[in-house]
């Protein structure tokens, strides 16, 4: 059995469910401090729903050098109905070439796999300008309040900000390396509430039916181009997502409706501007109501450069795979890090089975993980220690005697 492997079957063993990290943060830094790591515990969160965070780091020779950081979660979804599983979704089980248990793919073996990653850069490069951080949370399944954007608004104000992070989030489709999460749309989401007036529903002449109001409304707003997309980004898309009226009764006309619906908007859109558009088409519309929004992430965007290309050519020479640049799927903790760190990108294993009943990752996929972190970090050690002797004074010459 491979050390990631052992450590993230010690990880698994925890049943971290959100916000609990059941020790899985203490676990990693006592494999951290040796190696150099400053580890800080910071905790954040109301009583009942304590996030415990972690940032870790350790300065490279001369302090000069970059910061990359790697960043994940312990914490899991629930794991539904543990009938339903075929071997105890905390007790990590190997059958069939697979390693299964809750937090397999999401993510404790991508965590697993940075550290193991460091400890042997670091054996074999202990005096790397590099700096290395991890940037660790119990918070990013659950309202991500009290997780990564503490540790973040906490290095800012320092002015301790990454200029490279690598989140470990399962991104591959199917096989590590295939694809790399290089940005991700934001999330904008509405709860509009139309008022109409409730009566019997054979008296519409005293009534006013808010659901016959609101969906010529709605209509629009489902046929409408938001924007294009670019050569990152899919079109911003709106879709509706719930709709409650009525009172159960069938003669009665109701009062209200109320509809939940969300934007994934691209670089092309804002949130301003979006919630612009909603609100003057439902003027336009006459309608009485009520809007409230919940912005979940701004997008972001790395383009190809030096994280991106080192990432890359690490997995082309583990592989020999090219990796698909894409900013499909849903929000991450990269919306928060984006702020602080101009380079983010998203990499980690195939990611078929995160959140499922018997939740698990293929043993085969373990190895090129570890290996992929260790090349990016010589990789970027190479180009920092490249950059850094560039950037020397070169000796004056002895005068001629």
């Amino acid at each position: 059995m491979s050390r990631t492997q052992q450590l993230a079957e010690a990880l698994v063993a925890r049943p971290s469910v959100t916000p609990q990290d059941e020790g899985c943060l203490p676990l990693i830094a006592a494999r951290l401090e040796p190696l150099g790591f400053a580890c800080e515990f910071v905790e954040s969160g109301p009583d009942d729903f304590r996030v415990t965070n972690l940032w870790a780091r350790r300065t490279g020779t001369g302090g000069a050098g970059p910061l990359l950081a790697f960043a994940g979660h312990t914490d899991v979804v629930p794991t539904g109905p543990v009938a339903q599983w075929r071997s105890p979704p905390f007790q990590p089980t190997v059958r069939d070439g697979r390693l299964y248990g809750r937090g397999t793919t999401d993510m404790k073996t991508s965590i697993a796999a940075f550290v193991v990653a460091v400890e042997d850069f670091l054996a074999a490069v202990p005096d790397t300008p590099l700096s290395i951080g991890f940037l660790l949370t119990s918070d990013e399944e659950g309202p991500a309040n009290d997780g990564t954007v503490v540790l973040c608004r906490l290095l800012q104000e320092r002015g301790e900000q990454p200029d490279y992070c690598i989140v470990g989030e399962p991104t591959s489709v199917k096989r590590t390396g295939d694809m790399i999460k290089n940005g991700r749309r934001g999330s904008l989401s509405g709860r509009l509430t139309v008022r109409g007036v409730q009566g019997h529903i054979a008296y519409p002449q005293l009534a006013r039916n808010p659901i016959h109001q609101a969906l010529p409304a709605l209509a629009e707003l489902a046929s409408i181009e938001w924007d294009r997309g670019n050569e990152f980004f899919p079109p911003t898309s709106w879709q509706i997502s719930n709709l409650h009226s009525g009172t159960g009764a069938t003669n009665v006309i109701p009062g209200d409706a109320v509809i939940d619906f969300n934007f994934r908007f691209s670089t092309e859109s804002t949130a301003e501007r979006l919630q612009q558009r909603v609100q003057s088409l439902l003027d336009r519309h006459g309608l009485e109501y009520d809007l409230r929004w919940t912005l979940g992430g701004q997008p972001f965007l790395t383009r190809p450069g030096t994280l991106v290309d080192t990432v890359a050519q690490a997995i082309a020479d583990e592989t020999g795979l090219k990796p698909e640049l894409s900013t499909s799927g849903g929000t991450s903790d990269g919306r928060f890090i984006a702020k602080i760190c101009p380079q983010v990108i998203e990499f980690g294993p195939p990611n078929a089975t995160l959140h499922k009943i018997d939740e698990h990752i293929v043993l085969a996929d373990i190895p090129p993980l570890t290996n992929i972190y260790r090349r990016t970090l010589e990789g970027l050690h190479a180009r920092a220690a490249a950059s850094l002797a560039a950037a020397a004074p070169v000796a004056a010459a002895p005068a001629a005697q």
